[in-house]
């Protein structure tokens, strides 16, 4: 099975994002990750949509959303020509005992402890998905109370493939 990264375009409207899941959903397309935020220009937003299937399946997972009224551009986004970060919290079971050791897995990912309580450590961490994958490995060996994972951003490397809109 393959995997594509594409990095859409789209108008800064209500409902953009209905129509677009709305699109997997009638194809029966998984989306294994989808991110969202504005751009520098408030009028567009930029989707990271990541999905999986056959070749087939992804060449017409990029047609279709061409044919979006809302989708003003799409790129492919390419491993190797290409940057992909994640961000991941993880709340940790931690006492007094156990912080020192939490915080020193933490400082060799350089993730940082956002939180503190007194039964818990909250780590935050930003990266891809391998780095992301091998800390939750070994905090596993404490107890996880809550995961959160924002999904995969990226955009493409250099300014050459960068388009202008109107």
């Amino acid at each position: 099975m393959d995997r594509i990264v594409l990095s859409l375009l789209v108008d800064n409207t209500s409902g953009v994002l209905s129509r677009v899941a709305g699109l997997f959903s009638r194809r029966g397309y998984n989306i294994e990750s989808l991110t969202v935020g504005e751009t520098a220009d408030p009028r567009y937003s930029r989707m990271t949509v990541v999905s999986t299937g056959d070749q087939e399946i992804l060449e017409q997972i990029e047609k279709q959303l061409s044919k979006l009224e809302d989708v003003r551009d799409i790129k492919e986004l390419k491993p190797g020509h290409s940057v992909y970060r994640e961000l991941i919290m993880v709340k940790v079971k931690a006492d007094a005992s156990q912080r020192q050791a939490i915080t020193a897995i933490s400082d060799i990912f350089r993730a940082t402890i956002v939180d503190i309580g007194k039964e818990s450590l909250t780590v935050m961490l930003t990266g891809d998905q391998s780095k992301l994958d091998a800390l939750i490995s070994l905090l596993e060996d404490y107890e996880i109370l809550e995961l959160a994972r924002t999904g995969i951003t990226g955009l493409s490397r250099g300014a050459d493939d960068v388009r202008w809109l109107p």
